[in-house]
């Protein structure tokens, strides 16, 4: 009788299952030598003598109608330099690990894989990809190459070779020429995540009711922006693919070109240039003077008030009770601020008009009283020279380098039109190495707390849609105008 029971086990039987158990015996079918990975086959051919233009096409698998993008690079480009370009053509942001297969999908066992830095150093069966050239992968048109972004959403882009074209001199190393359907956001479930996003955030998708309700009922909430697909804009790609493969533009305003050089991420560098086009773009219709005239109110009411003779402070510094109700009353402010606005350290509106103003330059204070500097005097009455004077004093400068950093990405994500400005900067902070608290990423409110002192300045101006600084805040149109012309102005 055997050990694993009343049945009699054929002959040699448990001395199998004695070997598998032990792992013994690399050749025996049942030890773990058996499932062994066999090496793949090699997918490689020589390089090309001289550089040539491929024409590729990148289809993302599972979107229906397809999401694509049609680019032109230089055949002896890495892979690693084509992931960074597939990157920014389709608006990821190198999250997560990727890979590249020839020869069939990533996870297929007849495909020759090409392997991210971390893969490599694991040991994964491969060539690190930094190893590779795009001609030795792709020769011939019809051949084909997939990139697998995301081990877990699992974005299968799968690129075709069109075209081989002569190389133009003076050509860019990489560029888009055409694409169709928006870009997934990052973690939004793969291809049927994306699907659903899009129904539920599109009002055109003739899905889209279903979708939105389902996303209500099953979240509880509205679609979160951060979900929602990335618009394609083949201008928008191009500078992308131009930040990835040249040197910065030389039109960006200095501050811009510090932060960008400043900045070690590659891909962050990619969407603070994005960024940075948008917010550097002229708009046509510039603010007119009664807009203009609207805008500035506030600092023209409260030099107004100051007038040639100055206001007496309390002995803490403030604006005395009844200057604070003055100002509350005549700016609209008993609106949007609770309490009863006659102490100025509890009237939030009004510190941050007086204080904003001092910091720019229009108002001082001496002995006890709050006056006019000359360059107040000479804006006092003139609405755009406000306006200008004003821009040209943005950012703000505050000590602490966090600030600096939180004040300029607040004056170019606004600049920029983003829609989420608090999330935008806490997001770039956190990717630039700032924490919070016990090594926290960056959340809103810290992102605030940074760009404070520019923050102040764009609500008293009617800079924000609403009136706290919150997730989903967005500016208005003057509060775009105005950081726009902020950066645009001489340091």
């Amino acid at each position: 009788m055997s050990d694993h029971g009343d049945l009699p086990l054929p002959e040699g039987f448990e001395n199998l299952l004695r070997a598998a158990a032990s792992g013994a015996g690399s050749g025996s079918p049942f030890g773990f030598g058996y499932f062994e990975e066999r090496p793949r086959p090699s997918r490689r051919r020589p390089r090309r003598e001289e550089t040539a233009t491929y024409r590729v096409r990148v289809e993302i698998s599972g979107t229906k109608p397809p999401v694509w993008r049609r680019l032109e690079l230089d055949s002896d480009l890495f892979l690693n330099e084509v992931h960074t370009i597939l990157q920014a053509a389709f608006g990821w942001e190198d999250y997560h690990l990727h890979g590249f297969s020839s020869g069939g999908s990533y996870y297929s066992r007849e495909a020759e894989l090409y392997l991210c830095p971390f893969e490599a150093q694991e040991g994964k069966p491969g060539l690190p990809e930094e190893q590779v050239r795009l001609d030795e992968v792709l020769a011939e048109k019809g051949d084909r190459l997939t990139y697998l972004y995301d081990f877990g959403d699992d974005w299968e882009h799968l690129i075709t070779l069109q075209a081989v074209l002569p190389r133009q001199e003076g050509a860019p190393r990489a560029r888009c020429t055409a694409g169709k359907r928006a870009a997934p956001s990052e973690d939004c479930g793969g291809a049927p995540g994306y699907e659903f996003v899009s129904a539920a955030t599109d009002p055109e998708h003739p899905h889209h009711a279903e979708a939105l309700a389902e996303y209500q009922r099953f979240y509880g909430q509205e679609p979160d922006p951060d979900r929602a697909p990335v618009p394609f804009d083949i201008e928008e790609v191009n500078t992308a693919l131009a930040a990835v493969s040249g040197p910065l533009p030389a039109h960006l305003p200095g501050p811009i070109a510090d932060l960008l050089e400043s900045v070690p991420n590659q891909m962050l560098r990619v969407r603070l240039l994005v960024l940075a086009a948008k917010a550097c773009a002229r708009d046509a219709d510039e603010m007119g003077p009664a807009t203009v005239k609207e805008t500035v109110r506030p600092y023209s009411w409260l030099m107004e008030h100051v007038g040639d003779n100055g206001v007496k402070l309390t002995g803490a510094g403030y604006l005395p009770p009844a200057s604070v109700r003055e100002a509350a009353e005549s700016l609209g402010l008993e609106e949007k601020w609770i309490g009863s606005a006659n102490r100025e350290s509890q009237t939030l509106p009004v510190l941050n008009l007086r204080e904003s103003a001092q910091k720019a330059g229009l108002l001082r204070k001496s002995k006890g009283r709050l006056l006019l500097t000359s360059a107040g005097r000479a804006v006092r009455d003139d609405p755009r020279a406000l306006w200008d004077h004003l821009a040209e004093r943005m950012p703000p400068t505050p000590r602490a380098e966090v600030e600096q950093w939180g004040c300029l990405l607040m004056f170019l994500l606004v600049a920029a039109g983003s829609r989420d400005v608090p999330g935008d900067i806490a997001d770039i902070l956190t990717m630039m190495g700032w924490r919070v608290g016990e090594g926290r990423p960056v959340d809103p409110m810290a992102a605030r707390d940074a760009a404070y002192a520019a923050w102040a300045v764009l609500d008293t101006l009617g800079g924000w849609t609403r009136g706290s600084f919150s997730r989903g805040c967005a500016p208005t149109k003057r509060g775009v105008a105005f950081a726009r012309a902020a950066l645009r102005s001489p340091a």
